[in-house]
């Protein structure tokens, strides 16, 4: 079929597509699973992209001479990139620079004889190298390469190698992002005549039919058909549980115009600091926010102060000095995106003291959209006081928790776990915890000691412990899942059971939410718009799901553009006594609940709650918040 494999991956390099504008290279393909479904044995397709830099690791580690320790820099920007050797199409994962060697260096091949990295890479290769001051890059093979006879180490040469992926600044770069969308964001249709484009080359494509014939297997002509749910439209609770109903497409935001907040938490003393420079557009802001404030019954008394400059000190010098006069909550001005100035404020206001945060990046201050930018930053606000924008009818004494883990970007070895766990009937208010781990282990004994902690902290607010629990358990890899199921569940229910569920059952769900899947779901017609997305509140338990496991799949957003991805939920411990249909419900209603979008989203709220927590705490502050906010959603 002429693809290429690149990692696990193939991809069709005669259809690539070229991005000159942004250096960039699309190569489409395919990711393929066959595996046992619920009823027969099928070929999971979707597509895939690999982007390319058509710029070589040469051009930044020339990039990088311009820094003070110019090879601390290379190591930093390299080591943990993935890049493609030109001369072989091959991956790899760079561990490490060796500054010592050189394209001139000599190696000892496996009969024994030595020779230059130049000269094997022209024998071996007919590929010349053009410069010796290049340092080689080091690549170590995993278990699973070794066995299929890699070397244990890969020496590669900075200016044979292409750059893959997208690096920070360019995912940030707006122009760049929606060049790609052009080539990524599939319509539903247009994906389900690609695919069925791609069974077709299969089809035709003798070596591959005569594998599938090896197996006695034979390959459909079509998408395999179904019946799926769609769950019922949730109404939206505003003050005094008004119902907010017929809203489009599982999007709010048009109908939370005049209404008042779930629950609102009055603003007296918000510090607003901003440079000089913008004070202006700031005082802007400030009117704007308090009327919209005003429109939502909740009152914000603001007090401007001024700095001469914005530097991440003399933020940081005015925070210190205006935190000592007591303030409700603190807004700060930025006048871009800097990581350095928003990490240090951060710090500041979430670990070396404990009040709530709002920052607001200058541009947004004078853009069209400024009324609903300053009706989102109010919404926010509320909630990190305490408050809610609206809720949705829950079960009662049900406690549901999140999990999520992110990787510390200042220490690599390092992950936080973010913890939430709802506090109250209406599933608004949380208890929050993020903690450093390094092992499995570690984290299956933090998670288990938060539940605990969690359904304590549920009584002392509630006065009973909660009568079910629902834990969604997300950053779980496949492989992990019998860990997950064999420690960390069983930690829990023995944990609650000899210390506060003595003289009653422990009802625990425990869901594993797997975003990152493969599978895609289409109608079999389009609706009125001509699109095949299913609609939000579609639930599928059927056909596509696995035999051995208690799993659906519930597509709970709405997309503009391209195509929606479901999510799976895999219910590896069940004792809440409730059938699937008010699990899947619940699940849903959950979806609801992110007080960050006024529509739904694609995992339930904790999940995202939790996300965000470790998020901030792995990319920000790089420890625990201060233990005075763990009632609070001082994160969103």
């Amino acid at each position: 079929m002429d693809f290429q494999l690149i990692g696990r991956n193939y991809f069709d390099p005669k259809q690539k597509m070229t991005i000159r504008e942004h250096n960039l290279e699309l190569w489409p393909g395919f990711l393929t699973a066959m595996r046992n479904y619920e009823q027969n044995i099928m070929l999971n397709v979707d597509l895939s992209f690999k982007v390319l830099r058509l710029d070589r690791v040469y051009d930044l580690l020339l990039e990088c001479e311009s820094s003070r320790d110019s090879r601390q820099e290379f190591k930093k920007r390299i080591i943990g990139c993935v890049v493609m050797t030109y001369y072989n199409n091959k991956t790899y994962r760079i561990d490490d620079v060796e500054f010592t060697l050189n394209p001139d260096s000599s190696f000892q091949r496996r009969d024994g004889s030595s020779i230059t990295y130049r000269q094997y890479f022209e024998e071996r290769y007919h590929v010349k190298i053009k410069t010796s001051h290049q340092p080689l890059l080091l690549s170590r093979s995993n278990a699973r390469e070794m066995r299929s006879g890699m070397p244990e180490t890969v020496h590669l040469i900075p200016e044979l190698c292409i750059m893959t992926g997208l690096t920070d600044k360019q995912r940030e770069n707006f122009q760049l992002m929606k060049a790609m969308g052009e080539h990524t964001r599939i319509s539903a249709g247009e994906r389900m005549k690609k695919l069925m484009k791609f069974a077709e080359r299969l089809s035709a494509c003798p070596e591959a039919m005569q594998e599938v014939k090896k197996w006695d297997l034979k390959l459909a002509n079509s998408l395999v058909e179904f019946t799926g749910r769609i769950m019922p439209e949730e109404p939206i609770l505003m003050k005094n549980n008004k119902p907010i109903q017929g809203y489009q497409d599982a999007d709010w935001t048009k109908n939370l115009r005049g209404e008042q907040m779930l629950t609102t938490v009055n603003i007296e003393k918000l510090a607003i600091i901003t440079p000089a420079r913008m004070s202006s557009s700031a005082s802007e802001f400030q009117n704007t926010l308090g009327k919209v404030a005003n429109g939502m019954r909740m009152r914000i008394t603001p007090r401007l102060f001024e700095i001469p400059d914005d530097r991440a000190q003399t933020y940081l010098v005015k925070l210190e000095e205006i935190i000592a006069q007591n303030p409700s909550m603190v807004l700060v001005v930025l006048p871009n995106n800097s990581a350095d100035r928003y990490n240090a404020i951060k710090k500041k206001c979430c670990v070396d003291r404990a009040i709530p945060s709002q920052v607001v990046v200058g541009r947004t201050l004078n853009s069209k959209g400024v009324m609903s930018i300053a009706t989102k930053v109010a919404i926010q606000m509320n909630c990190k006081m305490g408050g809610a924008p609206w809720g949705v009818s829950m079960p009662r004494n049900t406690m549901v928790c999140g999990y999520d883990v992110c990787r510390d970007t200042a220490n690599k070895g390092k992950s936080f776990a973010g913890m939430v766990a709802s506090m109250d009937q209406a599933c608004s208010r949380y208890y929050n915890m993020a903690v450093e781990h390094e092992n499995e282990q570690e984290l299956s004994s933090h998670i288990a000691a938060f539940v605990q902690m969690a359904c304590k902290r549920y009584k002392d607010i509630n006065h009973d412990l909660p009568e079910r629990i629902v834990i969604y358990r997300d950053g779980v890899g496949e492989g992990q899942i019998p860990y997950v199921k064999e420690l960390e569940v069983e930690l829990i229910k023995t944990k609650l059971k000899a210390e506060l569920y003595k003289s009653k059952p422990v009802k625990l769900g425990f869901i594993i939410v797997s975003k990152r899947i493969n599978t895609k779901i289409f109608r079999s017609q389009p609706n009125q718009r001509g699109d095949f997305n299913p609609p939000p509140g579609t639930v599928v338990d059927d056909v596509i799901t696995w035999p051995e496991r208690y799993d659906f799949y519930i597509v709970s957003q709405c997309v503009r553009q391209g195509t929606v991805s479901p999510t799976s939920y895999n219910v590896i411990e069940d004792s809440l006594g409730i059938d699937a249909n008010k699990l899947q419900r619940f699940t849903y209603k959950m979806c609801h609940m992110y007080f960050n979008w006024s529509g739904t989203v694609r995992v339930p709220a904790p999940c995202q709650y939790a996300h965000k927590l470790a998020f901030l705490t792995a990319q920000s502050l790089h420890r625990s918040a201060n233990n005075a906010l763990a009632n609070s959603l001082y994160y969103l």
